[in-house]
């Protein structure tokens, strides 16, 4: 081999190796400077904002819902509560497969269609991030024992405790209390910004009654708290709090007692019973039968339960006591024949001959008294209330006109909301010239007036306005705006006076000791309710029908069904010598007036007597099973 050949050129080799290391040198130094330009700033440019990051997924800013306030009636007894509950919930963001989550979740607790139907519905609710859906209410201990057990199968997977809504008395404060129940789509959409926060955390609002009108109070403001989670979501422990305010106790105005009294007085009929403070509007009672047990609703109520009750021909869910609306029929009489005073059209001397008829001139109609052959040859006004004279009416509503009739009872409540501080109540109808006009295409004829001033024809009352009517007959004049809520925090809502009718004293004098006479005479069509009593009551009976009768023909209760059968009705107040509380009643196809004016005895009893004004303590007197006059 030639010496001139060379097999390996080790100064080329250290050339390139010294070239490949440079650049070697040079990409480690580039790579570390990177690292290092990034290092600085994760740890000192851009530190504060990756903590932040990072404790985001550790730490969760949750929020604590308020205790909603209590109610209570005006003697201090529990009416809504909020009792522990615990709660099967999952939070979406934690859970890697929901459907096997829930198929794992059915395994362990007791889920139907309607929870699953319902959580689904909720997952597209607008929420925040990491905030927990409810699918369960009511948990038992075996149930609790069971998901603590099967824990770390179950991500995502919460049980925690909360207050839920309770009623003690069930139906007997349905109507008026009414009840909150799960909040919906419909209900969120409404929300703006604030009360989105506000709501946070909280799963449930009014929806009816007292719980609906005074939402904002009850409420209260929610509050937060910082909890540490790990790796799978659960809470490691509380870093911070900021506790929620508590929504505001209410006292009403309502009296338990009555409530019950008034409530067992219907018997299981249909109808309702409505007292009011004469001297400040506050309702005492308002009873509407049959009712429901709002505790179904509060949670979520199933399908069953609520097609039994909106199904139902007896409508438990319908409030009688301000949705309601019936012919008054007598029981306008007393405020009528003070508006014949009050505009002089009668004094108390004015007598009508009562055939049993009366007939208008030019017309071949008879309008029949509802008592065959009338009450004699002469009626004045006294005698008129005392036995419900029809006839005589007739001719006052005729003089009168519908003009002046409209203007007076106006006055009194007829024909408009009362602005009772609970929603759903219906104006009923109180007719004028304008309103048959509107509403019918037709001119006011006197047979109009005739129908009306036996409460009859196109007029329609509520039992709240007829109780109104009352208590401002019983005042003299002065009308409250009716209320539920007597105080919020302790401190008292003030009454409001809304109308004053000015009339003579005279005048007012005539008509109450008539409305006596209707209770305490012996012709008086309430005179079966006076035994044994020690106060004196200011009444007036009423029958309405329900369908019409033909010219000519009778009343016969024995053809009709029973759900076509004239409703019965009475107010009154007591005691008349110093008025205190005014009732109105109606018993749905009850007949006699009789009884509905048992049941406002019986009110009458119950409350005098738990005041130590009546020397009775019988809450279903001897006399309630007695008759009386139709």
């Amino acid at each position: 081999m030639s010496d001139h050949l060379q097999i390996k050129d080790h100064h080329r080799e250290a050339r390139v190796f010294a070239r490949r290391a440079g650049v070697a040198g040079i990409l480690i130094l580039g790579c570390l400077s990177l690292i290092f330009v990034r290092y600085y700033r994760l740890q000192i440019t851009e530190h504060e904002d990756y903590v932040t990051r990072s404790d985001r997924n550790r730490v969760q800013v949750q929020p604590v819902a308020p205790t909603r306030g209590l109610i209570y009636d005006r003697s201090g007894r529990l009416l809504a509560d909020n009792r522990p509950s615990y709660t099967l919930s999952i939070v979406r963001e934690q859970t890697t497969d929901l459907d096997t989550t829930l198929e794992t979740l059915k395994q362990l607790v007791a889920l139907d269609e309607q929870d699953l139907s319902a959580f689904a519905e909720r997952q597209k609710q607008r929420r925040r991030p990491f905030e927990a859906i409810p699918l369960r209410y009511r948990l038992t201990e075996a149930e609790i024992a069971r998901l603590a057990v099967n824990e770390y199968r179950l991500d995502g997977v919460e049980v925690s405790a909360e207050l839920v809504r309770f009623y003690p008395y069930g139906e007997l404060f349905a109507h008026s209390i009414g009840y909150v129940g799960r909040i919906n789509e419909r209900e969120l959409a409404a929300f703006d910004e604030d009360a989105y926060a506000r709501y946070s955390g909280t799963h449930t609002i009014g929806k009816l009654g007292i719980e609906k009108s005074y939402e904002d109070q009850l409420l209260g403001q929610v509050g937060s708290q910082q909890v540490e989670i790990n790796a799978r979501g659960r809470v490691l422990r509380t870093l911070d709090t900021q506790p929620p305010e508590a929504g505001q106790n209410l006292t009403l105005t309502l009296d338990a007692h009555l409530q019950q009294v008034a409530h067992e007085a219907l018997a299981g009929r249909r109808g309702a019973v409505v007292a009011i403070d004469v001297n400040s509007g506050g309702i005492l009672t308002l009873v509407s039968t049959p009712s429901f047990d709002p505790n179904l609703f509060v949670t979520g109520i199933s399908y069953a339960d609520y097609d039994a009750l909106s199904q139902s021909r007896d409508l438990p869910l319908f409030n009688r006591s301000l949705q309601g609306q019936y012919p008054p029929g007598s029981t306008l009489k007393p405020m009528l024949g003070l508006a014949g005073l009050h505009y002089r059209i009668v004094d108390a001397n004015s007598r009508v001959r009562d055939p049993g008829w009366y007939q208008l001139e030019n017309d071949e109609r008879f309008y029949r008294d509802w008592k065959k052959g009338g009450h004699g040859a002469w009626v004045n006004l006294h005698t008129a209330i005392e036995q419900s004279c029809d006839v005589y009416f007739y001719d006052l509503s005729f003089r009168m006109g519908i003009d002046r009739m409209h203007e007076f009872g106006s006055h009194f409540g007829l024909g408009n909301k009362t602005g009772i501080d609970v929603p759903n109540e219906r104006s009923g109808i109180w007719p004028s010239r304008a309103w048959k006009r509107a509403m019918r295409g037709l001119p006011w004829f006197p047979g109009d007036s005739l129908n009306m001033g036996i409460g009859q024809g196109a007029v329609l009352t509520t039992p709240l306005q007829l109780a109104v009517m009352t208590a401002t007959m019983a005042n003299k004049g002065i009308r409250y705006r009716p209320h539920l809520v007597q105080a919020a925090n302790q401190v008292v809502i003030e009454p409001e006076v809304v109308d004053t009718q000015k009339i003579s004293a005279g005048d007012w004098q005539l008509v109450e000791q008539a409305m006596e006479a209707v209770v305490h005479n012996p012709r008086g069509t309430a005179q079966s309710i006076n035994r044994k009593l020690n106060y004196k009551i200011a009444g007036k009976t009423g029958t309405a029908q329900v369908v019409g009768i033909a010219q000519g023909e009778e009343y016969d209760s024995e053809a009709l069904e029973e759900r076509l059968r004239d409703h019965a009705l009475f107010v009154a107040f007591a005691p008349a010598d110093n008025p205190r509380t005014a009732v109105a009643v109606i018993v749905e196809n009850g007949e006699k007036s009789s009884e509905a004016a048992k049941i406002a005895r019986t009110l009458f009893d119950a409350q005098f007597t738990q005041e130590g004004q009546t020397s009775s303590s019988q809450v279903t007197p001897a006399w309630l099973g007695s008759g009386g006059q139709p």
